[in-house]
């Protein structure tokens, strides 16, 4: 069943972003809120099971625009996670090796060398004292919104997909190119 064109009004593009867990989605609804534009949010429902077909299947349940996006927010720490993730077409990606919280971390340092998810949570904890998985307290969001530009710039200067790496920024471009339409 194909998504259907609402009839008479016209339909504002939506950004839909399927991500892996509570803390992506934290995230998203946090730039959702800041951005004030239509973000979409499919968190958890299929985690690493993520396919075409289930987004498909996602979609076709939603009034269509041709300007719609639909972004993958994942960590690439888990073994053929990439491989997966790259196989599915008409998605942007936005990857973090090892874990979002490098994403965070880059919003305090600049981060270049070789970290596990453990290791970057642990570094992540010491900056901010009121982390935790899941959950962005209010000095957390503060930070995130903030210093997006200073980790948009540390971000871009690691090479994609390897370890570290995110891809979160070009989202962040994104949504300020939207914003300012």
């Amino acid at each position: 069943m194909a998504r259907k064109k609402s009839l008479g009004k016209k339909i504002k593009p939506a950004y839909y972003v399927f991500c892996e867990g509570d803390t992506e989605e934290e995230y998203v609804k946090l730039l959702k809120g800041h951005y004030r534009i239509p973000i979409e949010i499919k968190s958890k429902v299929e985690g690493n099971s993520i396919t075409e077909r289930k987004i498909e299947a996602f979609l076709e349940t939603r009034p269509k625009s041709e300007k719609d996006k639909t972004f993958l927010l994942y960590d690439i720490d888990a073994p053929k996670m990439l491989e997966k993730l790259s196989a599915i077409k008409g998605v942007t990606l936005l990857l973090s090796n090892p874990c979002i919280e490098l994403w965070f971390l880059l919003h305090q340092k600049t981060h270049t060398g070789n970290i596990t998810t453990k290791n970057c949570i642990t570094e992540l904890s010491k900056v901010w004292k009121s982390y935790k998985k899941g959950y962005l307290d209010f000095n957390c969001k503060k930070v995130l919104l903030e210093k997006q530009k200073e980790a948009c710039k540390r971000a871009v200067k690691l090479s994609s997909n390897n370890n570290p790496s995110t891809t979160v920024h070009e989202f962040i471009v994104i949504l300020e190119k939207a914003k300012t339409k």
